[in-house]
């Protein structure tokens, strides 16, 4: 049994920055991630840029330089290894920790597998839970959901030149993937559930993505629901009716969620809405000793916008551990 005070359980940008924040209180805690540092980020598109400029996401009070307004992705990824080597954040990476369980006589026991395979366990005292969204993305339900063209995540558009592809969503991830898509000669049709666009399209993507549509190089469909994926085709629910449109592939790009069976199993009280219970002074959750920080506690937000606000919970998180520890 390896005995830790404190155990992180998630390498993102807000699991570092919670590591760092209990650095300065003289608590050294383990990060275990089940894969690479800031693995969320690896999984956004390969040229993506972000929405928030570097200074909103930087971390243990070290400047995040970047090349121009917007941090790009790998700008990112090396921002954020660079602090945890400085820092020397402890980090046990490609570790996948399937359980934290509390014990009547306090602290909580972690059960964990290694790359190789190896079963491990672990005793904390304290928990703090930063896994993200990213591993869970929101299902539709329908048929053909499981089908091998069919994808949650959106990496480059290379692969799918001269394919038809339908996009579900209406979020910026929904708009930079059809935007770039087009640039590679595919056939692209979004569809979204909503009106209008999303309020929260990025103010100068906005009009470019308007420009394509209205000069008929990305075809557009509001208020309007994917209800079936077969092998050739997609089926979609519109204003007018069910329309079936020829297809290749179709990106689900929906929206993600936390691992709710992973924190129910530790005592974490689900609310009504899909999230976990936790107090916003504190970031505890109903299970005492056991936080949420970063993306697991966005609720409604989560995406690379979070991670400016995220990265502090490990502030309140620390400062609230302090008064546990006062004589």
């Amino acid at each position: 049994m390896i005995k830790e005070p404190v155990i992180i359980i998630g390498a993102g940008p807000c699991g570092l920055a919670a590591a760092i924040e209990l650095q300065q209180t003289g608590v050294d805690p383990l990060v275990i991630e089940k894969k690479n540092v800031v693995h969320s980020i690896t999984q956004y598109p390969v040229y993506m840029q972000f929405f928030s400029s570097p200074e909103l996401l930087e971390i243990a009070d070290i400047p995040f330089t970047t090349a121009g307004d917007k941090p790009s992705r790998l700008e990112a990824l090396n921002y954020y290894r660079n602090v945890a080597l400085r820092r020397e954040v402890r980090l046990q990476t490609y570790t996948d920790v399937k359980s934290v369980t509390p014990l009547q006589e306090g602290g909580f026991l972690l059960e964990a597998r290694s790359k190789a395979g190896k079963e491990l366990a672990y005793h904390a005292e304290q928990v703090i839970v930063a896994t993200g969204y990213f591993d869970h993305p929101n299902m539709l339900g329908i048929p053909g959901e499981e089908r091998e063209k069919v994808s949650h995540f959106f990496r480059e558009a290379h692969p799918y030149t001269k394919t038809r592809v339908v996009i579900i969503g209406g979020s910026n991830s929904a708009i930079d993937a059809a935007l770039e898509l087009q640039r590679v000669g595919a056939d692209v049709t979004v569809v979204y559930r909503g009106e209008g666009y999303a309020a929260g399209i990025k103010p100068w993507v906005l009009p470019i993505f308007e420009s394509k549509v209205s000069k008929g190089q990305i075809r557009m469909m509001f208020a309007s629901q994917v209800i079936a994926i077969e092998e050739d085709t997609v089926s979609i629910r519109t204003p007018e009716g069910i329309e079936q449109l020829d297809n290749d592939f179709v990106l689900a790009l929906t929206g993600f969620h936390p691992d709710r069976e992973f924190l129910t199993a530790a005592g974490v009280r689900i609310e009504p809405e899909g999230y976990p219970y936790f107090q916003e002074e504190t970031m505890e959750t109903n299970v005492p000793g056991l936080y949420l920080a970063g993306v697991v506690a966005s609720r409604r937000e989560a995406n690379e916008i979070f991670i400016e606000t995220g990265r502090f919970h490990g502030r309140r998180i620390a400062a609230h551990l302090k008064t546990k520890t006062r004589p």
